[in-house]
């Protein structure tokens, strides 16, 4: 366990977990442990945490004096921390009430942070008050929930002022999207984890100067990640994203069914929203209601080309052809839901991945833009062309299943085993519709205006090459182009792919 000594000479302990950039972790509660982090629902097989325990908490010493407890206090301790990691810019990560430390720090350390990720954030230090109105809203999300008639009087009295232990954990079930046996032992947890009298001299007065603090993050120059839970009531989403909207240069989520401690909730949504932000090479939009991860690549003024991927592939399988794309064209990569580092729904079908494609593509503006879709983006593209005349420019259709029954019908697939890149439910959804496709699709194939360009695998391929060409004469206009390759002809045969895309007046 290592440790450093801060400004005043108190020594203060922190935790590194995992490989890669470090990410400095500051623990809410106020004034907890930084144990309950835990690995931030596996963050550290990305990132190196760096969990520091707070003065007088963890493993921390307790410091002579007791007024170095508040909040505006400990900013130094932050800033000691990254001089002592020997880092000139850090991105820092910070949960519940260390968000107002969090803030504190960016509004006196600007140039010391390259990035900005608050997670369920506290809002005292931009002035937010507390609404009880609201957290009674949130509250309500959970009145389904066989605990809610036990825990609600507890929260009652919190409302009302009375903060006692015993309410506190009679009305902790609220805190979590699921009140499972691993959110009751994390939540076991927090009494011995918080050093109370500390937390206390947290907010103690003086520590705060919303005014000072909100015009410092208008000004503050670095990306921004906030955090909410869909069911928290400290914050509610709503509070979250008035925190969000101080900063220039922010990005907020919402994670579906969590509460306070969204990475206990759902781990790997929590890992992916937060893994996409870190990337310098990875852009979120909201489409359609659902994140979506990009990259892009290209001079932002150049032509636009998108590139939507196949099943349970993402936006890297493209990296190769978008390099070359972007000598001459602003490239899009992203990943559908389900897929990569966007959202994974659990719901799917070729329908929803059409209107993934529909929404990012309104969501960039980018009506207009030549859609190169390999095997289910194909699909995508064709099904969007289809029903959205004039917002595709062109359109390259690679390997993309033709809307016939499979025949054979594709057998129940298995679940591989371990952990996977994508969400599992895509496999079952999508192979049931290649088994049964609409027959709309195929109808209303020669409604397609765009000018299209089919590029079939040859013989090597799983996909029907006489169906492709069924298809292409269906389209209006479409050209076949058939490059010896199997079903991923980008990867497998990228100089011929992009031949094929030069010769109909792409690349």
């Amino acid at each position: 366990m290592p440790t450093f000594r801060t400004y005043d000479g108190t020594e203060l302990a922190y935790h590194v977990m995992g490989e890669g950039a470090p990410l400095i972790c500051l623990p809410g509660g106020a004034m907890r442990a930084g144990a309950y982090l835990g690995d931030l629902g596996g963050l550290s097989a990305t990132r190196q945490l760096v969990v520091l325990d707070l003065r007088g908490t963890g493993d921390s010493a307790v410091p002579d004096d007791a007024s170095s407890y508040r909040c505006d206090r400990l900013v130094e301790d932050v800033e000691a921390l990254r001089r002592h990691l020997g880092l000139e810019r850090v991105d820092v990560l910070a949960h519940s009430a260390a968000g107002d430390l969090a803030a504190l720090y960016a509004a006196r350390h600007p140039e010391s942070l390259r990035s900005l990720i608050l997670v369920a954030p506290g809002t005292r230090a931009a002035g937010f008050a507390f609404v009880e109105r609201a957290a009674r809203e949130a509250a309500a999300l959970r009145r389904s929930e066989p605990w809610y008639a036990r825990a609600l009087p507890a929260l009652e009295g919190i409302w009302a002022g009375q903060l006692t232990d015993e309410l506190r954990a009679a009305a902790r079930p609220f805190l979590y999207g699921r009140w499972d046996e691993a959110a009751q032992e994390h939540a076991a947890a927090s009494a011995e984890q918080i050093n109370a009298a500390a937390a206390q001299g947290y907010y103690g007065p003086g520590a705060f100067d919303p005014p000072a603090t909100v015009a410092a993050l208008r000004e503050f120059p670095s990306p921004v990640l906030v955090l909410a839970g869909e069911y928290d009531g400290i914050p509610t989403p709503d509070r979250a994203a008035e925190l969000a909207a101080l900063f220039p240069e922010s990005e907020f989520v919402v994670q579906r069914g969590a509460g306070h401690f969204p990475w206990l909730d759902d781990p790997g949504a929590f890992v992916r929203t937060v893994t996409a932000f870190l990337d310098p090479d990875v852009h979120s939009v909201q489409a359609g209601g659902i994140r979506l991860a990009y990259r892009v690549w290209g001079d932002p003024s150049a032509p636009p080309v998108v590139l939507a991927h196949g099943r349970c592939g993402d936006s890297t399988t493209w990296t190769t052809v978008a390099r070359r794309l972007a000598a001459r064209h602003r490239v899009y990569a992203f990943d559908f839901r389900g897929h990569g580092l966007s959202d994974w729904t659990g719901r799917y079908s070729f329908e929803l991945f059409r209107d993934d494609l529909h929404a990012f593509l309104e969501a960039r503006n980018l009506s207009g833009a030549t859609v190169v879709g390999h095997s289910m983006g194909g699909a995508a593209a064709y099904l969007l062309a289809e029903r959205q005349t004039g917002l595709i420019g062109r359109l390259v259709i690679e390997e993309a299943p033709p809307p016939f029954p499979l025949d054979p019908p594709r057998a129940p697939a298995e679940h591989p085993g371990g952990e996977l890149d994508f969400d599992w439910p895509v496999v079952p959804s999508t192979d049931a519709q290649l088994n049964e496709p609409d027959p709309e699709a195929r109808e209303r194939l020669g409604e397609i205006t765009a000018p299209t360009l089919v590029i079939g695998g040859g013989p090597r391929s799983q996909i029907a090459q006489e169906d492709l060409a069924w298809m292409s004469g269906q389209i209006p206009g479409a050209r076949l182009v058939t490059i010896d390759a199997g079903h991923l002809v980008h990867t497998e045969r990228p100089e011929e792919f992009l031949a094929a895309l030069r010769s109909f007046g792409v690349g």
